[in-house]
């Protein structure tokens, strides 16, 4: 009997699935920075429609060569509030289709050009300079592994065909496909990637060692294998994200549950219709036309899935209520940035920019309640300006441990100039936000001492913090919304530094004439340099959108 090298066997098979996976997530990073403004103008135009919605998830997962992905993503969005559950099932169901692509791709066996490509890939990636061409270099180095790893496992299944104890097990698939779709759900979980599953599958099966019958209940396990992936990720996240992790689930649970029993009916409709013969055996020993039918069997159970459950979309959103009942209660101190987004870096940083925003609104929200609270003596404004100051200074720390997270995955030089521009926004932010506090406790300080300003005092006040005020609002409005030349007019900082030292000219003369004491006077002075202060970092984040302007 042939002796089998199970240490060699053991190397190929794990040296071929590296290769793999490592050419998807190369094949996919690439795919993701070449078409990242493309992935987001489709995203952002996603409506409740369910059709839409399941279209934007086959076109998302078919770019991101990874279902798993797009519905991590879809389970980030909907933490974050940007999906709700009816849109994102209608975007998974799409994804479930669009992770086809990847097995039909698989199927042509076109191991001929992989070191071409890989050749090429490398090429473009090192020696061009223009970053879209280094982009579709790392998806041809990807491709080109891909197909050298599929090789490569394929080939170590080859003398395993010559152990008894693997024909057998092997074989109890074949007359047990539940145990078959068993084996291939836990092998997805393991390897976290179905596409990865189903370039094993195909290496079975070419090497004779599964049956077509076989293959078509592994890859229906792979389905529901899948899954784990999306509500690993909801795991901590709001109820909402957990629903739509939950009907991933289900709708291939389901779908699986309905296909096996038809599963002989099934794989004798693909047969049919695909060319070739899948039992077929080459003088190799090889089945050739297999992969195909094993694509195919893929594509037509999701296709079948998609249009069941998507006019079912509503009572499976309902389903999932009724199993995970009760009602999200919002944390207005919780970021909304989410962990499953940062291997989507362009979804990411539009994420982290809407905690930018939100972050700026408070800050903005502070520096006219300390105008308030100055001028109302109102200790409930004062109190309030406090809270805001504890959520802007852990908003900046969450805000700032994210985007350094995010700065180490690769990404486009778009979006590493968007991650190194909010770093120093934030900290302009949040010291905005400090000033507003330190004006705050200077206001309690007043109330509680019973001091106030003298009229002229109050009136310079007022027209100082209203032109900080407005160079703020306008700065944030430029740097959140890219619309720099309609809002922003630095001219407001020059204003500031004028009226500070006008304004402390004129408190001198109040001073010597006796109409202000001395302790107003310091106050009056303090609260001057820190609207400055405001004014110089509102301008930081001007000069910011300027040089974004430039390039």
């Amino acid at each position: 009997m042939h002796e089998i090298n199970w240490v060699n066997f053991a190397c190929q098979l794990l040296g071929g699935l590296g290769l793999f996976l490592f050419g998807m997530r190369m094949m996919s990073d690439g795919l993701q920075k070449s078409a990242g403004d493309s992935l987001r103008s489709i995203l952002e135009k996603l409506t409740s429609n369910r059709v839409i919605g399941a279209f934007v998830g086959v076109v998302v997962t078919a770019m991101l060569q990874s279902s798993s992905a797009t519905t991590v993503m879809v389970v980030g969005f909907v933490n974050a509030g940007l999906l709700n559950l009816t849109q994102a099932l209608s975007v998974v169901l799409g994804a479930n289709v669009g992770t086809t692509v990847t097995a039909q791709l698989i199927a042509f066996k076109i191991t001929s050009v992989a070191l071409p490509a890989i050749g090429v890939g490398v090429f473009l990636r090192l020696f061009s300079k223009v970053p879209r061409f280094q982009y579709w270099g790392e998806v041809l180095i990807g491709f080109g592994l891909l197909f050298l790893g599929l090789q490569v496992m394929t080939q170590s299944f080859v003398p395993v065909r010559q152990s008894d104890l693997f024909r057998e097990a092997f074989i109890y698939f074949s007359i047990n496909p539940l145990a078959a779709v068993l084996a291939g759900a836990l092998l997805t979980m393991i390897v976290q990637s179905s596409s990865a599953t189903m370039g094993i599958t195909i290496a079975l099966a070419s090497t004779g060692l599964i049956d077509f019958y076989a293959a078509a209940a592994f890859v229906l396990g792979e389905n529901i294998g899948t899954t784990v992936t999306a509500n690993i990720a909801a795991i901590g996240a709001n109820k909402t994200a957990k629903r739509a992790a939950l009907g991933h689930f289900l709708f291939n649970a389901i779908g699986v549950i309905y296909m096996l029993i038809l599963l002989t009916f099934f794989t004798e409709f693909v047969d049919r219709i695909t060319p070739g013969d899948a039992n077929f055996v080459n003088a190799e020993g090889f089945h050739p036309y297999v992969a195909r039918h094993i694509a195919n069997i893929h594509t037509l159970f999701n296709l079948i899935n998609i249009i069941v459950f998507l006019p079912l979309i509503g009572f499976l959103a309902l389903l999932c209520e009724k199993i995970i009942p009760g009602k999200d209660i919002p944390d207005a101190n919780a970021t909304l940035l989410d962990d499953n987004l940062i291997d989507t870096p362009d979804m990411a940083v539009r994420q982290a920019r809407k905690e930018v925003q939100r972050m700026s609104g408070y800050a903005l929200e502070m520096l006219i309640m300390a105008r308030k609270a100055l001028f109302d003596r109102d200790l409930r404004l004062i109190n309030r300006i406090y809270e805001l100051e504890a959520s802007v200074d852990r908003m900046e720390k969450e805000i700032g441990s994210y985007l350094v997270r995010l700065y180490q995955t690769p990404m486009t030089e778009r979006n590493s100039l968007y991650i190194n521009s909010m770093m120093h926004v934030i900290h302009d932010i949040e010291k905005i936000g400090d000033y507003s506090e330190s004006i705050a406790r200077y206001a309690e300080k007043m109330i509680q001492e019973k001091m106030d300003f003298s009229d002229a005092a109050r009136d310079e006040m007022a027209d100082i913090f209203d032109v900080a005020i407005r160079f703020c609002t306008h700065v944030f409005e430029g740097y959140n919304t890219g619309r720099f030349g309609i809002w922003v007019d630095t001219a407001d900082e020059n204003l500031i530094d004028q009226m500070k030292i006008q304004f402390k000219n004129n408190h001198m003369d109040r001073l010597s004439s006796g109409v202000c004491s001395v302790a107003m006077g310091i106050l009056f002075v303090d609260i001057l340099n820190k609207l400055e202060k405001v004014g110089d970092n509102a301008f930081n984040i001007a000069q910011i959108l300027v040089q974004r302007e430039l390039e």
